[in-house]
C-alpha cells in the first residue's frame, strides 16, 4: 500500500516531551500540541515522565545480556517463525529484490502476546522461550506490561493531537497485535556499506514504537532534505516513532519517518522496541480505514514482513 505524503520538515534535532499530564489525565494543551507538531513536523520524539521504573528496564537488559551471549546453536532452537516470535539471527536479509535490498548487523528475539494458534488469524500463537533462562520469560512479561500502559497514554495523546477524542483510535488498537523485540548491535568498526550497519534504512510498519535504547548510541533519524539526524540516549527517556500504518491512517498529517542504526562504537548496543500494532480486523486505509482504499491489518502487515523479513518464510 503506497504511504500518502507526509509534511515532515527538516530538523536538526528529537524534541523532548514530558507526557505525565496526559497520563493523569490532565491533558495539558501545550502537551498535546507539542505532540501533534512532533508527529507531523519529525515523527519522532523522546517522552520523559512516562512512570516505567528503571528496575523493570535494568532486569531486562540483564537478561537480554545473557540470552545474546548463548551460542548461536542454542537460539536457533527457537527460529523466528510466520508470527515473528522467536530468535532472528545476526545478518538477516531484508528487502531483496528492491534498490535497499541488504543484511542488518543485528539480532533479535521476539514476543507478543501469547494467544492460541487462530487459522482466523494468522498473526496470533504461542512464544518460545529458551529452557534454561527462565527469568528472561519473567523480565519480558513485566517489561512487556509496563510499556503497553506508555502505549496507551500515547495513544490518548496522539487521539487529542488529532483534534478526536482521547479513546479515538481504541477500537483500532485492540486486542491488539503487538510485538516487542530484544535487539543486539555487535561492535562494528568502520562501516562502509548498507549491508555493514546495525539496521538498513526503513521506516515501521505499525501505528507506532516505543523505543528503549542503552547509553551507546547509533540511531539516526532521516530528515526530509535526506540528512541523517542522531537520536542520541537521554537518561530516562524512551524514543517514540510513528509508523506507516500511523501515516495511512491520517491521510500523511502524521510522519512514519525512515531511521537506521550504525553501532560505530567499540561495545555491544541493545535496545528493546515495542512495536504498538492494531488488531487483526483494523482496516488500514486512508481517512481511518474508511477510505475504499482499506484492507485489513492482517493482510497488511504480513505483506510488509515479508519484505523486511523473508527469514520468517511468512506463506501468501
Amino acid at each position: 500500500m503506497p504511504l500518502p505524503q507526509s509534511r515532515r520538515l527538516d530538523f536538526d534535532e528529537v524534541p523532548v516531551i514530558d507526557v505525565s499530564p496526559i497520563a493523569a489525565s490532565t491533558d495539558v494543551p501545550e502537551t498535546i500540541a507539542a505532540m501533534g507538531q512532533a508527529c507531523r513536523d519529525v515523527g519522532f520524539f523522546y517522552v520523559s515522565g512516562h512512570g516505567i521504573s528503571k528496575s523493570v528496564v535494568d532486569a531486562l537488559r540483564a537478561e537480554a545480556d545473557v540470552y545474546f551471549a548463548s551460542p548461536t546453536e542454542t537460539k536457533m532452537t527457537a527460529p523466528i517463525d510466520q508470527r515473528m516470535r522467536g530468535y532472528l539471527p545476526l545478518d538477516y536479509a531484508s528487502y531483496p529484490g528492491e534498490d535497499r535490498a541488504a543484511k542488518s548487523r543485528q539480532e533479535g528475539f521476539w514476543i507478543g502476546h501469547d494467544r492460541p494458534l487462530d487459522a482466523a488469524n494468522p498473526l496470533d500463537g504461542p512464544n518460545y522461550w529458551p529452557a534454561d533462562q527462565p527469568a528472561l520469560r519473567t523480565a519480558m512479561m513485566a517489561y512487556f506490561e509496563a510499556v503497553e500502559t506508555l502505549a496507551e497514554t500515547l495513544r490518548r495523546g496522539f487521539a487529542m493531537a488529532l483534534g478526536l477524542a482521547p479513546d479515538a483510535l481504541d477500537a483500532m488498537l485492540e486486542p491488539s497485535q503487538s510485538l516487542l523485540k530484544l535487539n543486539h548491535y555487535p561492535p562494528q568498526e568502520n562501516p562502509t556499506s548498507i549491508s555493514h550497519i546495525g539496521v538498513v534504512p526503513h521506516s515501521d510498519s505499525g501505528a507506532f514504537t516505543v523505543l528503549w535504547q542503552d547509553d551507546h548510541g547509533g540511531l539516526e533519524v532521516q530528515s526530509k532534505s535526506g540528512d541523517w539526524v542522531g537520536a542520541p540516549p537521554i537518561p530516562d527517556t524512551f524514543v517514540i516513532n510513528l509508523g506507516n500504518v500511523m501515516q495511512i491512517w491520517t491521510d500523511g498529517k502524521f510522519s512514519s519517518t525512515p531511521h537506521r542504526v550504525i553501532n560505530r562504537g567499540n561495545a555491544d548496543r541493545y535496545s528493546i522496541p515495542l512495536f504498538v500494532n492494531p488488531s487483526a480486523t483494523a482496516k488500514i486505509g486512508s481517512q481511518f480505514g474508511k477510505g475504499n482504499d482499506a484492507v485489513p491489518y492482517i493482510d497488511y502487515q504480513r505483506g510488509e514482513w515479508r519484505r523486511a523479513f523473508p527469514i520468517a518464510k511468512i506463506p501468501k
